[in-house]
């Protein structure tokens, strides 16, 4: 879906600013996930930058093949655009073993047969340098005798990378600076399947992405990412983690909060115009009265500027 809104706009210069969004067909996106991508492809329609869409399907016991269509379709609807085809995880499959035999060939992952009791258990107890709740590397430190025995129950192993407790550091652009420790994190589950963190860094370093804009509930997966894509030799893209909508009651939105998605609002006679408004005006982008285009967000929109509320309800909501 080719885009019609780049000319003329600011340029991002020599700095890679293509951005993406990357929704997983596992359920309807509501408001605040449309808001999300409506913030994302203002970040790269406003430096000029081109905006790719990719479809998260991994998890198939939760993938819904027929909401792929509908989500492309909201976004559209939305007034969004993007350049090239989609590209779907599930036809990617290949890349992502590439990247498990490069770790494998330099030492960086090992097999972990834990149990999900003994990791909760593992990562309750105290363990140096790494956060509560992180797991500590238990398999990696297993002996001969050990691993011989797990083999021998028949049990398949994750694989977990080696990250030593790295620090990594980054800027966030509306977080700030930002560090965190690196635990031993999954990338391929013991059912075969490749992880969310190797996926998704793989994939932007295909791709070619150069900022990554997403909602701050994943501004702590960062520093994974970011020592992923070093230890693959993929370029590290720069980051915008924008804040979540919210329902009344302070949790993430969801469909108990009642008329959440495009449909239920279209259905409830809200013209496309004033649910863009909306999402535009609740993060600062529009007065509530205004209905600005999408090419009028986009001429309107400074990412350098931008400086959004902290989470919460939608005004109005």
């Amino acid at each position: 879906m080719a885009s019609g809104l780049r000319g003329g706009l600011r340029l991002s210069g020599a700095v890679n600013r293509t951005g993406r969004y990357a929704p997983s067909p596992t359920g309807t996106l509501h408001l605040g996930n449309l808001r999300t991508a409506l913030l994302a492809w203002l970040y790269a329609r406003a430096q000029g930058a081109s905006f790719l869409l990719r479809v998260e399907d991994l998890d198939a016991g939760r993938v819904r093949a027929h909401l792929e269509g509908k989500q492309l379709a909201d976004l559209h609807t939305l007034g969004l655009d993007w350049d090239g085809e989609v590209v779907r995880q599930s036809e990617r499959l290949d890349g992502y073993a590439a990247a498990l035999t490069r770790l494998e060939a330099d030492g960086s992952i090992y097999p972990c047969w834990c149990t999900r009791a003994e990791i909760r258990e593992a990562a309750s107890a105290p363990h140096g340098p790494l956060p509560e709740g992180h797991y500590p590397g238990t398999c990696r430190r297993l002996t001969a005798a050990q691993r011989a025995e797990r083999e021998a129950s028949g049990r398949p192993p994750a694989l977990r990378v080696d990250a030593g407790a790295a620090r990594v550091a980054f800027t966030d652009r509306l977080h700030g600076p930002q560090d965190g420790v690196v635990d031993d994190f999954v990338v391929r589950r013991n059912d075969g399947a490749f992880a969310y963190n190797l996926a998704v860094v793989v994939d932007d370093g295909a791709q070619g992405v150069g900022e990554v804009v997403r909602g701050d509930d994943l501004l702590d997966s960062t520093p994974r990412q970011l020592w992923l894509a070093a230890r693959l030799g993929l370029p590290e893209p720069s980051f915008a983690h924008v804040p979540l909508v919210l329902g009344g009651d302070g949790a993430r939105l969801a469909k108990r909060h009642g008329a959440v998605t495009l449909a239920d609002r279209l259905e409830l006679g809200e013209p496309v115009d004033t649910i863009r408004a909306r999402l535009a005006a609740s993060v600062g982008l529009c007065d509530p009265a205004e209905r600005p285009s999408p090419a009028e967000l986009v001429a309107r929109f400074d990412p350098a500027a931008f400086a959004p509320p902290p989470s919460g309800p939608l005004p109005g909501s």
